[in-house]
């Protein structure tokens, strides 16, 4: 997808990768966000999710949010290609507080966790705790460990390579991030296994009606413990 600017065409920043995953990750959303209203998701990046799951969505209204620096290009693309449910992409960070939104019962985001630092982490769970509402669905996508282990060669060496660009950085063990959210009043419901040795994890906020997940039930983390695959995807919100 390209724009113009000053007479010429400029590409619009894409992710392969995206485009790959996009679909396995709607199969989820469609059941986790079946009782929902208002999304919002956590750093769209390039804005190809929020795109595809807007007009796979049409029930929900989709409020894709990024980094001030990083909305030129998803403004764009949203201008561009967005359907009537998608609304203008807002600037968020989720280390300031109040989040500049109002409600939300669902909140989603894409290969954020292992960009972000840990101090973000904790803001990131602060943010959904004051802003989702009781029966509200969260669901995050991207690497995990489980136990301590990665899932994969692949995801170990990825940590690995993340972490020399970035100390901060780097996969999350599920269970610290299950921790922090279940301070925030959260029930884990679901752990879906995904390509690319991903992972889409479903909360549910405390007050709402119990949700029938149709797809994986939450799985034991000693599953989670076998090494092997192939190589997970790289960078916030744009990987595989």
């Amino acid at each position: 997808m390209t724009t113009a600017s000053a007479g010429k065409t400029v590409p619009l920043p894409f992710s392969s990768a995206s485009e790959r995953n996009k679909d396995p990750i709607l199969k989820i959303l469609v059941d986790a966000f079946r009782e929902c209203k208002h999304v919002l998701e956590i750093g769209s990046g390039t804005g190809q999710h929020a795109v595809h799951f807007a007009r796979r969505l049409p029930q929900l209204m989709w409020q894709a949010t990024d980094l001030p620096e990083n909305l030129p290009d998803l403004t764009q693309r949203i201008e561009r290609e967005g359907s009537s449910n998608l609304l203008p992409p807002i600037a968020l960070d989720v280390r300031i507080h109040p989040w500049p939104v109002a409600s939300i019962d669902g909140v989603f985001s894409a290969n954020t966790f292992h960009i972000m630092d840990w101090d973000s982490a904790g803001h990131f769970f602060r943010g959904v705790g004051e802003g989702l509402q009781p029966g509200g669905a969260l669901c995050i996508y991207g690497p995990f460990r489980y136990g301590g282990r990665y899932t994969s060669d692949s995801n170990a060496a990825f940590d690995r390579d993340l972490r020399a660009r970035d100390p901060a950085s780097g996969i999350r063990d599920f269970e610290a991030v299950n921790e922090l959210a279940e301070k925030q009043g959260l029930a884990l419901l679901a752990d879906h296994a995904m390509p690319a040795n991903n992972q889409t994890l479903v909360w549910m906020r405390a007050g709402g009606q119990p949700l029938s997940l149709v797809a994986s039930p939450v799985a034991s983390s000693r599953n989670h413990g076998q090494m092997g695959g192939s190589m997970s995807g790289q960078g916030g919100g744009t990987t595989g």
